[in-house]
């Protein structure tokens, strides 16, 4: 785009990872071939390192401007590991899938880390382990967050994300990105870096922004819970 230029100026100065919302892996429509070569040439053009999104469906016949989760059935294992492998096939590298939020699981076949665990296994992508969304998950879904991550493969964990959450009630939690982060949330990233060690974090926030200086303070925290838990040549955020 006409962008280009501007950009490949960061590009050829910083590393760029890829965050998506539109590739709808888990949904029932052919996958976006258009929108998949675009997104392989500007990993090309750019030296992308990581392109990551979302384990969900997003999009019938038209975007649904949300994330939805997929059923945990191992039919859909089978369909969304063939969909992930067509994906990496077209963009050269491992796609990151990130853990999604959810607040019902019609009819499962397995649980949760069941089903995220075969489709890493099977499609042979890795893991964008958001934090937040394990705790919601844990609040909303009763299961323990720490059996959870300890559940997870940590040879797939590739980065993080961490955000705030809204409380709708002490058993419900809504996961918004327009909240300061929980200090359960902060503990949960610490367990989180002494399980799978210190990989690069992201803090999300989508709306009601604080001043600057609540957000810098956040990302400050980041960095001082990595290095705690920063051994050898560990990333940071």
């Amino acid at each position: 785009g006409k962008f280009a230029n501007t950009l490949r100026a960061f590009s050829e100065r910083y590393p760029i990872t890829l965050h998506g919302l539109s590739l709808n892996i888990g949904g029932f429509a052919p996958l976006d071939t258009e929108l998949i070569d675009s997104i392989a040439g500007f990993i090309r053009q750019h030296h992308c390192k990581l392109y990551s999104e979302h384990l969900s469906f997003c999009a019938d016949h038209g975007h649904l401007y949300d994330l939805m989760p997929i059923p945990f059935r191992r039919d859909a294992v089978g369909y969304l590991a063939e969909r992930v492998q067509r994906v990496q096939d077209a963009i050269g590298q491992r796609l990151v899938l990130e853990n999604v939020s959810y607040y019902a699981a019609p009819e499962p076949e397995m649980s949760e880390l069941e089903f995220i665990c075969e489709i890493l296994e099977r499609a042979d992508c890795e893991l964008l382990l958001d934090v937040n969304n394990i705790y919601v998950n844990s609040i909303n879904q009763r299961y323990d967050p720490i059996e959870f991550m300890q559940g997870l493969p940590a040879d797939r964990v590739r980065y993080m994300h961490i955000a705030g959450h809204y409380v709708e009630a002490e058993d419900l939690r809504v996961d918004t990105h327009g909240a300061a982060v929980l200090d359960e949330v902060w503990a949960l990233l610490a367990k989180a870096y002494a399980l799978f060690g210190v990989v690069p974090t992201l803090l999300e926030r989508d709306f009601n922004f604080p001043p600057m200086a609540q957000l810098f303070a956040e990302v400050q925290r980041i960095r001082d819970t990595q290095h705690q838990h920063q051994t050898g040549a560990g990333k940071l955020a």
